[in-house]
């Protein structure tokens, strides 16, 4: 009898709540052991440790970010997943890359051109294996628009209109934590938008060029004096004041998000619930761009992150008619909603109680429109995408093997951003090969 093959050894770098999807998928998975966490705290990595035991599996042993080298000289993992604050992202990619591990990291895959040269180089010098966790490419609408436009359901692309709206919860989460410092996120147009410039590289089989934008931080920090929301407080827990206030999260309501981050600040130092409206926000939080693609197609995309609503518009032009599609994640918002989700989220883990539904029309020349139909899904788990980027990264799913974003899918997805910022900054349009 052959002797069985023993579990790939996996190491996840960063356990806060994204890091959950990947802690349990990879536990569920017998061909996996996840043997080291590394985070700056214990108590979080504590939690993935439980769920770990929850799941009939070994806890990990742990790791301090200091010790993440002899982390990989001592558990020796095949596989390691970075799901740290994203501009961390490079400084453990190019050490996995070097152990000769290969690496999932999520989007974006980091913050700025240097360190972005850095990963790239690195790739190129290991040969390693590097992936980037775009899950919305695994959505099967997105799939379904792939399909109609590469089989020319419209003719060539010429140009597309790209608006995606945050909700006054989902939007102000970026500006209560991490995300709203710059130097930790690089802006909502690399966190956030990398992932929608993935799908149009992805949708046109094409390379951003050129790209000229504006952004500025119009609803949330000193804006909310002006705007009339903004309450007198640091941070939520504790606060009178933030108990009624609907931009608010009360941590202490969520047992996840009581475990992961109050429970945890004393030796992170991380507050993970300021004030929306307080000082010292860094990124924009309105966002307009004009893109050029090799392909010669341009694109306008706008990113409102204080939106009564929650979806995306995106309309494509093309020689043989247009192509429409709109998702509706919430139709609308409701003030002070406690947050049910074991994850600590409601978008993209559980879907909004007030979620509408997704629509495609093409609309062809000469004939009348034609609503496609559209595949099934849930707007839980990112429209079904998380699990199924987990099958194709994980179990190497043949269906979905060539959806997998590389390390140049990622890059391609993190310039236009990074560009973008470079534009906000000189108010001049930037060629993205100068940022390489």
């Amino acid at each position: 009898m052959a002797a069985s093959v023993p579990p790939s050894r996996v190491a996840i770098v960063g356990t806060g709540h994204r890091a959950q999807l990947f802690t349990t998928g990879l536990a569920d998975r017998p061909q996996y052991e996840v043997v080291a966490l590394c985070d700056p705290s214990p108590t979080r990595m504590a939690f993935h440790n439980t769920l770990l035991a929850e799941h009939g599996r070994r806890p990990a042993r742990t790791w301090a970010p200091d010790d993440f080298g002899t982390m990989l000289i001592t558990s020796a993992p095949a596989l390691v997943v970075v799901t740290s604050t994203d501009a961390t992202h490079d400084a453990y990619i190019v050490a996995a890359l070097r152990s000769g591990a290969r690496v999932i990291t999520e989007k974006a895959m980091t913050t700025d051109a240097a360190k972005a040269r850095r990963i790239m180089d690195t790739v190129r010098d290991t040969g390693g294996d590097l992936k980037v966790a775009f899950n919305y490419r695994f959505n099967p609408v997105h799939a379904k628009v792939h399909e109609l436009l590469h089989d020319g359901a419209i003719g060539e692309v010429i140009s597309v209109h790209f608006e995606w709206l945050l909700d006054v919860r989902h939007g102000a989460d970026y500006f209560r934590r991490w995300h709203r410092y710059r130097e930790h996120s690089g802006g909502l147009t690399v966190h956030k938008a990398s992932h929608h410039f993935d799908l149009v590289n992805w949708w046109l089989g094409a390379r951003p060029r050129t790209v000229y934008g504006r952004g500025r931080l119009a609803f949330y920090g000193a804006n909310g004096k002006r705007n009339g929301y903004a309450r007198d407080y640091v941070r939520a827990h504790g606060s009178p004041a933030a108990r009624d206030d609907p931009f608010a999260i009360q941590l202490a309501d969520n047992p996840s998000l009581r475990a992961l981050y109050l429970d945890a600040e004393a030796e992170s130092g991380y507050i993970r619930d300021q004030n929306v409206f307080g000082d010292g926000i860094t990124i924009e939080d309105d966002m307009a761009m004009l893109v050029e693609y090799d392909s010669g197609a341009a694109m306008t995309y706008h990113l409102t992150a204080y939106s009564p609503w929650e979806g995306y518009r995106v309309m494509f032009n093309g020689t043989r008619g247009r192509l429409e599609l709109e998702v509706e994640e919430a139709a609308w918002t409701r003030p002070a909603q406690q947050v049910e989700s074991a994850r600590g989220s409601v978008h993209g883990d559980l879907a909004a109680d007030t979620a509408g539904g997704a629509r495609i029309v093409v609309r062809p020349l000469w004939q009348p429109p034609e609503e496609v139909k559209v595949p099934a899904f849930d707007h839980a788990g990112h429209g079904g995408g998380d699990q199924r980027m987990l099958a194709a990264l994980l179990d190497h799913a043949p269906e979905q093997a060539d959806d997998r974003a590389t390390a140049e899918d990622g890059l391609f997805a993190l310039l236009p951003g990074l560009a973008a910022n470079e534009s906000f900054r000189t108010g001049q349009p930037v060629d993205v090969t100068t940022l390489l």
